[in-house]
C-alpha cells in the first residue's frame, strides 16, 4: 500500500506551552483513530528550527555544518506522520483529520518508500530522539 507524508507546519514563534488539553486529546485520538485503522506507521514531533544544524557539502570535499534549518522561512515541519493509505484521496482525509486536531497548516505528498524496508532504529539513552534508516532489500 502507498504511503504518505503528512506534515505540520507551525509558525516560526510558535509556542508549544499553548496548546490546550483539548488540542493535545485531539491528536492523541486522532492518533489512537490512525492506529486503530493500521494506516499509521511512524509519527513524530520536531523541536523548534533553532535546535536544527544544516549541512551542506562543500567544493573541497568538506562539509560545512551551520545553525539553523536549511531554509529561513516563517513556518517550519513542528512534526509529521507516515501513513499507509490506499490512495492520496484517503492520505488527504488523514491530512484534513489532522488540520483539525492540530489547529495548523498541513501538507501531504507521497513519501515512496521499499515496501518492506528493513528499519534500524537507534534510541539515545535519556533523550527523546529516535533515528530510523531504511536499507533496501
Amino acid at each position: 500500500m502507498p504511503q504518505y507524508l503528512v506534515a505540520i507546519y507551525h509558525p516560526d514563534d510558535y509556542n508549544p506551552s499553548v496548546e490546550t488539553e483539548a488540542t493535545i486529546e485531539e491528536i492523541h485520538a486522532l492518533n489512537r483513530e490512525m492506529i486503530a485503522a493500521g494506516a499509521r506507521k511512524f509519527v513524530a514531533g520536531l523541536s523548534s528550527p533553532g535546535n536544527a544544524r544544516s549541512l551542506r557539502a562543500q567544493p573541497n570535499g568538506k562539509v560545512l555544518v551551520t545553525d539553523g534549518p536549511y531554509l529561513e522561512t516563517k513556518e517550519h515541519i513542528g512534526g509529521f506522520w507516515v501513513l499507509e493509505a490506499a490512495d492520496l484521496d484517503e492520505a488527504l482525509e488523514w491530512g484534513r483529520k489532522a488540520a483539525v486536531a492540530c489547529r495548523a497548516p498541513v501538507e501531504v505528498r507521497p513519501a515512496p518508500l521499499p515496501a518492506s524496508p528493513r528499519a534500524v532504529v537507534i534510541r539515545s539513552q535519556g533523550l527523546k530522539r529516535v533515528a530510523v534508516a531504511f536499507k533496501k532489500i
